[in-house]
């Protein structure tokens, strides 16, 4: 299996992190979508979107959209309740990563770490909405472990990758403690170093 993509984005590393948990064998391919390796007609023959990241399966077969690879890889295994109503709720939280969570505090942590834009300019209406999709996270988490049962899924994995890096993206974490108890929890599960560690 290969892996096409940008170790500085979230979503690439929930891939990463994801496959390193299952002790997946995969071979790793940077894609600098800064200098436009995204938008070369190869890759766009994998993902005609120009996005990252792609797994590209030893069959030759493509898979784009990190959530998507997400269950694809824990298919059968912990990460994913073996139930429909448990997988429903990995569902939900997925959805709700990329239309409530990921357009926000993403977005601004592009604006500041791969633009260097002070934190002063970014777009108010998305700090407001990420602001409070880190609140929901804070609220979900109050007394329990995990996002959804009592170990870790892809739903946490999926919400880790961008919301360990959102000091990055002008977010004040240290008053969420639900959440940083959860980030925590995750990076040791997954053992992680903890974000911001050098």
């Amino acid at each position: 299996m290969r892996i096409l993509g940008d170790l500085a984005s979230g979503n690439c590393l929930k891939v990463k992190y994801t496959a390193d948990h299952l002790g997946l064998s995969y071979t790793w391919s940077d894609i600098d979508i800064m200098k436009g390796e995204s938008r070369t007609e190869a890759f766009l023959a994998l993902n005609p979107m120009g996005q990252v990241p792609v797994v590209v399966l030893d069959d030759g077969r493509a898979i784009a959209q990190s959530n998507a690879i997400l269950q694809y890889l824990a298919e059968g295994t912990a990460l994913l309740p073996a139930d429909a109503y448990g997988r429903a709720k990995v569902a939900e939280w997925l959805f709700w990563e990329q239309y409530s969570h990921e357009p926000y505090v993403s977005v601004c942590r592009f604006h500041m770490y791969y633009r260097g834009e002070p934190k002063e300019t970014r777009e108010a209406w998305r700090v407001t909405r990420g602001e409070a999709a880190l609140d929901a996270m804070d609220s979900a988490l109050s007394g329990a472990a995990f996002l959804v049962g009592d170990s870790l899924t892809i739903a946490d994995i999926a919400l880790l990758a961008y919301t360990r890096l959102a000091t990055e993206g002008g977010f004040d974490l240290a008053a969420r403690p639900s959440v940083t108890a959860w980030i925590d929890r995750c990076e040791k599960v997954l053992r992680l170093d903890p974000a911001g560690a050098a």
